[in-house]
């Protein structure tokens, strides 16, 4: 496979599958001399962690990351940094029964075409979820070099269904209220929401059927002059890495496609000196970016994840042996709406884009 490698600076590569021994991956070009915090980067993976509670697959795993090189005494060396996190709790009892017959909406078919019958996809094998948990790390270690230059990535759960969470605004302290979200278990900043959520989760769960979500990421403290044109813009590079989490389908920055029916005189980001002599806009409807470079207020943006494909009620498929239609029941550990784990997933993703522009332009280093 020749797509499992991304970034310009940075480079990042992953391996493994959900079922086998181990996932892992290689980045190149961290800034070197970095102090790592692990119990802050556990805590941060924890959010993404399967079975932390009853309103996610209950595939148990620890997800603790194995570095293999590149850091020493916590310090990052200035070699690749390598890392490997084991699977323990895999089960791929229940694929034995459909082997050959692809699920409504999974890569199945897709892979099958590509790379033959003879291809892994027990539990989603290589394309799977599963492999954001290296992502993840990685994009850990970056938010906290960010997090030393006063950059901050932080995302919540902002739809589920019919509801929404509070939107990123300019009047309120986003950024604490971000922090607060981390600390409930569907990271959201209306904590009255929780409740609701609960009901829905479990409503799906006795149905046995799924739905998406949408997650809203903030960039905050990044300055003016970030970025490059055209090709190379930060919404193209945001926007490539976050399609590489599964379940990924949308996503729009600032007022996004709310913004293609206001006019102009509506959309528009006024200029302004505040009282620290510093320009900035009164909205933010560009999301801190222009033609692909940052402009110095917060980069703002939300990404639409599918339901969750495998669901237990019998679905219409086919059977590529016997050539036939058939029907399909899928069991196992899934989550009910994966949205809720890939807030910290989007929130790598984003910081591995960010750090990788921050090295091309300052050779950043703590």
């Amino acid at each position: 496979m020749s797509s499992i490698s991304i970034g310009k600076n940075i480079r990042l590569s992953i391996f493994g599958e959900s079922h086998g021994k181990c996932i892992g991956g290689v980045a190149d070009g961290f800034p070197y001399g970095m102090n790592i915090d692990l119990e802050k980067l556990k805590k941060f993976m924890k959010r993404r962690t399967p079975g932390n509670n009853e309103f996610v697959t209950q595939r148990t795993e620890e997800d603790q990351i194995k570095f293999l090189s590149g850091i020493r005494n916590n310090t990052i060396m200035g070699d690749p940094l390598s890392l490997i996190i084991e699977n323990k709790n895999a089960n791929s009892t229940e694929y034995k029964e459909i082997v050959g017959i692809p699920r409504p909406s999974h890569i199945d078919f897709s892979a099958i075409k590509k790379y033959g019958e003879h291809i892994q996809l027990e539990g989603g094998g290589h394309f799977s979820g599963r492999l954001t948990a290296v992502i993840t790390a990685f994009g850990g270690i970056a938010k906290q070099l960010l997090e030393t230059n006063n950059i901050h990535v932080l995302a919540h759960l902002y739809r589920i269904r019919n509801i929404l969470d509070t939107e990123h605004n300019l009047e309120e302290d986003m950024i604490n209220k971000y922090r607060a979200s981390e600390e409930n278990r569907y990271s959201v900043i209306n904590e009255e929401n929780i409740e609701i959520i609960d009901q829905i989760i479990s409503e799906l769960k006795q149905k046995g059927d799924s739905t998406g979500g949408v997650v809203e990421c903030s960039v905050f403290g990044l300055d003016a002059g970030i970025g490059e044109p055209i090709f190379d813009g930060i919404e193209n590079n945001i926007s490539k890495m976050i399609f590489s989490i599964p379940g990924i389908k949308g996503i729009e920055f600032g007022s996004g496609f709310d913004g293609a029916v206001k006019l102009g005189s509506e959309n528009n980001d006024e200029f302004y000196i505040d009282e620290n002599k510093q320009i900035k806009t009164r909205t933010n409807h560009s999301g801190g970016i222009l033609g692909g470079i940052s402009n110095g207020m917060p980069i703002t943006f939300k990404v639409a994840f599918k339901p969750t494909p495998s669901i237990k009620k019998e679905q219409n498929t086919i059977d590529l042996y016997k050539n036939e239609e058939t029907s399909i029941k899928i069991n196992g550990r899934h989550d009910p709406c994966i949205a809720i784990r890939g807030v910290p997933v989007v929130e790598a993703v984003t910081a591995i884009v960010i750090l990788d522009y921050l090295v091309g332009k300052y050779s950043v280093r703590t």
